[in-house]
């Protein structure tokens, strides 16, 4: 059996993927269309090589250092802003978790000496719940939850990823969840909500795009090293303080440890329209 894939997801906007349809408004059809069928197929789910475990890593969980949620059968974590709609705290999912992958996974980064700490309560939060929704709803494949940390060196989230590479030989595939393309909250709600003819939406919309296209350049590097080298000067991107400041990187994180655990293997990624912009998933394959 080939090594369990390894992706890196667009999340979308707090828990408005799952709302959305029911409030009239669909700025998220394209994405959950691609986390219901393309995320799903890359991550073989429903076949014969599907994963024995998903390792999820979630931007909107920053303890000190990376934490692995050790519970089987964990909570829903309803992290989600007060100006939210009420329904959000009615959405509902369920999927294992399991004890026996997170320990291996604790093991994993405990031996790059990342100094991982295990969480006995935590769920899973809006970064975990919200896509796998689409991805996988009827919970099929147990999900284990790990934090990024309150560091933003992308040194450090390259040897996360290359920590889990010899779980991929064990089939247990790796979700980075975040917003890679960009996550600037104030830019974010401009563009969904303005003029996308005005000369302001259309300098964004470039910035986005430059950004992206500079970012993908560097993630689809075929050697790991040069790979994970290139990522070290990620803020020199086109841009890239102004579609991640410097308080909003939690959200590029997790497509560093992508990055890692995808070791040599085949890359490639595809863009969705969102908010008037394209977003970005980075997807690596035998």
């Amino acid at each position: 059996m080939p090594r369990a894939p390894v992706i890196c997801i667009t999340h979308g906007g707090g828990p408005m993927p799952v709302l959305e349809p029911q409030m009239g408004s669909h700025g998220h059809d394209a994405l959950n269309e691609s986390l219901r069928t393309r995320v799903r197929e890359i991550l073989r789910l429903g076949t014969s090589e599907a994963p024995r475990a998903i390792v999820v890593i979630t931007p909107h969980w920053r303890p000190e250092y990376p934490t692995v949620t050790m519970v089987d059968k964990p909570p829903i974590c309803y992290d989600f802003e007060p100006s939210h709609p009420p329904a959000a705290w009615d959405i509902q999912y369920e999927a294992p978790g399991s004890s026996e992958v997170a320990n291996l996974v604790y093991d994993a980064l405990s031996a790059a000496d990342l100094k991982p700490g295990k969480d006995f309560d935590r769920g899973f939060d809006h970064g975990v719940f919200i896509p796998f929704i689409f991805i996988s709803p009827s919970g099929e494949v147990p999900l284990i939850s790990v934090s990024i940390s309150s560091s933003s060196d992308p040194d450090m989230y390259s040897r996360m990823g290359q920590a889990l590479v010899k779980l991929r030989e064990d089939n247990i595939a790796v979700v980075g969840s975040g917003f890679a393309s960009y996550h600037n909250v104030p830019m974010m709600r401009k563009l969904y909500f303005a003029d996308p003819a005005s000369a302001e939406m259309t300098e964004w919309r470039n910035k986005v795009a430059d950004f992206n296209n500079a970012l993908a350049d560097i993630v689809m590097t075929k050697d790991p090293d040069e790979r994970a080298k290139r990522l070290l000067k990620w803020r020199e991107l086109p841009s890239a303080y102004d579609v991640h400041p410097d308080n909003e990187d939690e959200h590029i994180l997790p497509l560093f440890v992508s990055a890692g655990a995808a070791d040599n293997s085949k890359g490639g990624f595809f863009a969705d329209p969102f908010g008037g912009v394209e977003v970005s998933t980075f997807y690596w394959s035998e």
